[in-house]
């Protein structure tokens, strides 16, 4: 029975009977790749895996060709570039996207799958911060905890581990994410694209291993910390922008008023305002303030056609 049919009889398709790529992006991972597609390849065989290189400079493609993987190459360096090109050359019913590094749990790949088509679901994360923080690079679960809460706070906190590399999509999923970033910012990119369009998503716990011998992150904490952070902020601006321009307009008028009280007070007991410098600046600065509330109430109004015309192109494409 095709999935058509299964949609017109409201019933769920065997998940055997979808077209299912596993999506692994590569950089110098020969010590972990070929585990790697051997065990997708176990738990579910019908998939095609996907191995996409990134100008390594060991045997990764070589042993991932050796394990019957469909090795394909991005010149850009980037695993944002990487993610772009893949969502852009596949097409599948559904995409699991994994790192190469030998972390996550194959065996879980069924589960993520299962819960992403019994229960109608677009994007299924698959957890990893239930594990001990140990398993973690120094730094690494504290900026995912932070930056986590960040994301939480400014659209919602539907996922526990947005750094996560683990997820199961949709065909709609995939081919209406608009894919900006080009480095390890993209899960950042890939949940705010799910939080800020309503789009159905959820989270199951997975299990977390440390990297195969001879494997090393390609993870800087403070450089791509830094990254990912001006990704939320990027988007946090393109996303809601009124509110991102309320707080900074927020911020100019305490600075203009702060400027303003000393030269109130003096006026009030002289009649006099002997730093007319500091009065054209405090004045200066809460016109700038309003310049960019008013930004915000424009960039608003152009967020929401843009948010419309994405959610159509969303609606556009089949689930899976």
């Amino acid at each position: 029975m095709s999935t058509n049919d299964c949609k017109r009889n409201n019933s769920k398709p065997n998940i055997e009977s979808l077209d299912i790529a596993v999506l692994i992006p590569c950089y110098n991972e020969e010590a972990a790749i070929g585990e790697v597609v051997q065990n997708f390849k176990k738990a579910i065989p019908w998939a095609t895996i996907y191995v996409y290189d990134n100008n390594s400079s060991d045997r990764t493609a070589e042993i991932a060709k050796d394990n019957m993987a469909v090795v394909r190459s991005e010149p850009e360096q980037g695993k944002g570039n990487v993610v772009r090109r893949m969502f852009a050359d596949i097409d599948a019913d559904v995409y699991l996207m994994v790192d190469g590094d030998g972390t996550y749990d194959a065996a879980s790949a069924g589960k993520l799958i299962e819960t992403l088509v019994n229960e109608d679901l677009d994007m299924v994360v698959g957890t990893r911060l239930h594990s001990e923080a140990n398993l973690f690079r120094a730094g690494h679960y504290a900026g995912n905890k932070l930056l986590t809460k960040t994301v939480g706070l400014l659209f919602g906190n539907r996922i526990t581990d947005m750094l996560s590399g683990y997820r199961a999509m949709t065909r709609r999923f995939v081919k209406s994410f608009p894919a900006v970033s080009g480095g390890f910012e993209t899960e950042t990119e890939l949940t705010i694209h799910a939080l800020s369009m309503k789009i159905p998503a959820t989270e199951i716990p997975t299990p977390f291993f440390e990297r195969s011998n001879g494997s090393e992150s390609k993870l800087n904490t403070f450089k791509d910390g830094w990254r990912i952070l001006k990704m939320i902020i990027y988007l946090f601006k393109e996303f809601r922008p009124l509110l991102f321009f309320s707080l900074i307009f927020l911020l100019l008028a305490v600075c203009s008023i702060f400027l303003s009280v000393p030269l109130f007070i003096e006026f009030i007991h002289t009649g006099l305002v002997p730093r007319f410098p500091t009065a054209v600046l405090s004045a200066s600065v809460m016109i700038l303030g309003f310049l960019s509330l008013t930004c915000g109430v424009i960039l608003d109004s152009v967020q929401g056609a843009r948010w419309e015309t994405k959610r159509l192109a969303y609606l556009a494409l089949p689930r899976e």
